[in-house]
């Protein structure tokens, strides 16, 4: 692409700041008269109204958001593996089956629940009782 190809706009001058009276940007160079937002150095903080109350204290807080503290790892109870076809459990196995989030890259197994048949189950965790019942079955965990 060449510079007389760019759409309008992509390639617009700085402003010439204290050039003259001329340009619309000489003397005060756009910033108004004293004040703070006249000197070099100053920034406006997010939310600042000039000492009106801003917005978003106006507003009621309502809910609680909890992304601070979720945890990236899926979820599956050993309970649920009945509802599979095939008897190997892994990342891929799990979310084409539904029971985890097809985005999720780490799961741990819990013991909620009966396993009646084997299963080769390969993830990143798992608990205590999810192993125990499913040893008991007849199936193998490898940690991932």
């Amino acid at each position: 692409m060449k510079e007389h190809n760019l759409p309008k706009g992509a390639n617009q001058e700085k402003k010439r700041l204290g050039r003259g009276e001329g340009n619309g940007h000489g003397k005060t160079c756009c910033r108004g008269h004293k004040g703070a937002g006249a000197r070099a150095g100053y920034s406006l903080r997010a939310g600042f109204e000039g000492g009106q109350m801003p917005l978003y204290r106006k507003l009621p807080q309502r809910g609680f958001n909890r992304t601070r503290f979720q945890s990236d790892i899926a979820i599956v109870n050993v309970g649920d593996l009945e509802k599979l076809s095939t008897d190997k459990v892994n990342l891929e196995t799990l979310s084409s089956a539904g029971l985890i989030r097809p985005n999720a890259k780490t799961v741990k197994l819990l013991g909620t629940g009966d396993v009646s048949k084997s299963f080769a189950v390969e993830v990143n965790f798992s608990s205590a009782s999810a192993t125990k019942k499913i040893e008991a079955a007849g199936g193998s965990i490898k940690l991932a």
